[in-house]
């Protein structure tokens, strides 16, 4: 069953406030989280993880245990999610961006 204008554009819109809730995390250790492409009948999308991400020993983890995991979690339709790394950067460069590994600050009560 093909999906309506209305659905395709809700699902890419679904799919892309949940990007915008993840990138943060990676922005803060000078990286991002940038769509490449999403099918949203089929269910696959493509998602690139760019600037210190690039020399991350994390990265495929971030992109498998995080990225992945929440996208098919909370969207029903994903069926796969495919990603890579930016490779253009330089590693020295790439390194210089920012340390790896997300720890979040809690605030103590």
């Amino acid at each position: 069953m093909a999906l309506s204008e209305d659905e395709r554009a809700e699902r890419l819109r679904a799919l892309r406030s949940l990007l915008d809730l993840l990138r943060p995390a990676v922005q803060a250790d000078g990286g991002d989280l940038v769509l490449v492409r999403a099918d949203v009948e089929s269910g696959v999308v493509e998602v690139q993880l760019q600037g210190a991400c690039s020399s991350c020993a994390i990265s495929s983890t971030t992109l498998q245990g995080g990225v992945r995991r929440i996208l098919t979690d909370r969207l029903d339709w994903v069926t796969d999610v495919i990603g890579g790394v930016d490779e253009s950067v330089d590693p020295e460069d790439s390194m210089a961006l920012g340390t790896g590994g997300y720890v979040p600050r809690y605030r103590h009560l």
